[in-house]
């Protein structure tokens, strides 16, 4: 993992003053200009609040204020099934719209069958469509304002096409949705969505989606929405396992979610299998530079950006025998189980995800159940009829993050028995550096 790619920020706010940004490039931006510094010199330390950060920054810096942004991520292995009507009542409960975020950023796993003709056959958008309705339906209509066709009329093809929002672009050679709604769609029906999706993409099985706040989406300047995908499952190459990222700048800071599914097994060695895996997402994703950036030094790697989200069915699995898995989670002991952690060890000195960090776990194992609709662990004695010994993957989904300015407020587990395994969330709240001008006629032309 190479961290030399991580620019300093001043480098990053001095674009703004060399007159290469066009001026619908700004946004908002009304507030007396300065010198540019480095912000993250500024910090404390790693463990004061966004909010603390937010009241530190706006007074120190006279050229930058901060915003708090809440940020919600998803992951869930659905299974190979496709979404149908019915699962919008899971989904409210998964996104937990009481307490509505700014950002959504969903992962999903074998959102289509891992078969050889999904793995090695030509890549097939109607599930991730299926999948972006049942999500738009989801955050829009329990606000009122409902723009994609309801989930009795499931798309059957790659008909499904969006157009780029004003000031908000996405770049990529591989075939992605993006920013914008369906051609067919009403405009002013789309204008009065709550959420609009900013991007998403498809790997085979692998699935992200980002939607944000419609309010922001005007309010902000959003520019270089990237995507990258990486197979790494069979042979190494092919895409039954790997990830799929989303690279994207709001305002002055860089932000990049990864959605990854990683190799299986609870075999010994199989970890190292995992942690490969791990090291060819970070040696190959690359969000490439287009003309379109200009000289915007937008980051080029995933560790070239300010904050940082991976999630997924990571199937890091318990160094513990099945029997004793068992009796702490019936005594719901999770802070025993975190210890016999394989990731628990990678976030150490030494490992693949050294210096990321990862909330407090303290709900039940979300992997393996026994079938969809039950709430019984797959593998247990007596074991049913066709059902493979296991213990229980306490530690299959999860959601780390890297860089300053994050705090996780909550990390839980959700029950749609939809799948064999339960979804995951967390929310976060992070802060953005917003720039400020004085005077309307300085800006860069």
């Amino acid at each position: 993992m190479d961290k030399d790619d991580r620019k300093p920020t001043t480098r990053r706010f001095s674009r703004w003053f060399g007159g290469k940004y066009k001026r619908n490039d700004l946004y908002n931006l009304n507030e007396p200009s300065g010198k540019s510094v480095k912000l993250e010199d500024k910090y404390k330390d790693e463990d004061d609040s966004v909010d603390d950060l937010h009241y530190k920054l706006s007074e120190e810096d006279p050229c930058t204020s901060t915003n708090v942004l809440r940020v919600f991520v998803g992951t869930w292995n659905v299974a190979g099934r496709s979404p149908i009507g019915s699962l919008a009542v899971d989904l409210d409960e998964w996104l937990n719209l009481k307490e509505a975020a700014d950002i959504y950023v969903l992962g999903f796993q074998e959102i289509v069958p891992l078969i050889t003709k999904n793995v090695i056959g030509s890549e097939d958008t109607t599930e991730a469509t299926n999948w972006n309705l049942l999500i738009s339906q989801t955050l829009n209509d329990r606000h009122g304002n409902p723009w994609l066709t309801p989930m009795l009329n499931p798309a059957t093809s790659e008909n499904y096409q969006y157009e780029f929002l004003e000031r908000v672009f996405v770049t990529s050679a591989e075939p992605s949705h993006v920013i914008g709604q369906p051609h067919n769609q009403d405009r002013d029906q789309y204008a009065s969505s709550m959420y609009k999706l900013i991007a998403s993409k498809k790997m085979v099985g692998v699935f992200v989606s980002v939607w944000m706040k419609s309010a922001l989406v005007n309010k902000y300047c959003i520019s270089s929405v990237k995507v990258s995908s990486v197979a790494c499952g069979i042979m190494g190459y092919l895409g039954n396992k790997g990830s799929v990222s989303v690279s994207m700048t709001i305002e002055g800071t860089n932000i990049c979610f990864i959605a990854a599914h990683l190799a299986s097994g609870e075999k010994k060695g199989d970890e190292g299998k995992r942690n490969y895996q791990v090291s060819e997402i970070f040696r190959r994703t690359a969000f490439s530079r287009v003309p379109r950036d200009g000289d915007r030094n937008h980051p080029l790697t995933i560790l070239g950006h300010d904050r940082i989200f991976w999630f997924g069915d990571l199937n890091y699995r318990l160094y513990l025998k099945d029997e004793l898995a068992r009796k702490l989670i019936e005594e719901k002991n999770w802070t025993a189980l975190q210890e016999f952690d394989q990731l628990k060890k990678e976030l150490e000195e030494g490992g693949v995800f050294e210096g990321w960090k990862e909330g407090n776990i303290e709900f039940a194992p979300t992997y393996k159940y026994s079938t969809s609709n039950c709430n019984r662990y797959s593998g247990g004695l007596p074991s049913r009829a066709g059902e493979k010994q296991r213990t229980p993957a306490c530690r299959c989904d999860r959601i780390l993050w890297y860089g300053k300015g994050v705090k996780q407020l909550s990390y839980i587990r959700s029950e749609s028995k939809f799948s064999d395994h339960r979804p995951v969330s967390a929310l976060f709240s992070t802060h953005i550096e917003v720039l400020k001008f004085s005077d309307p006629s300085k800006f860069p032309p």
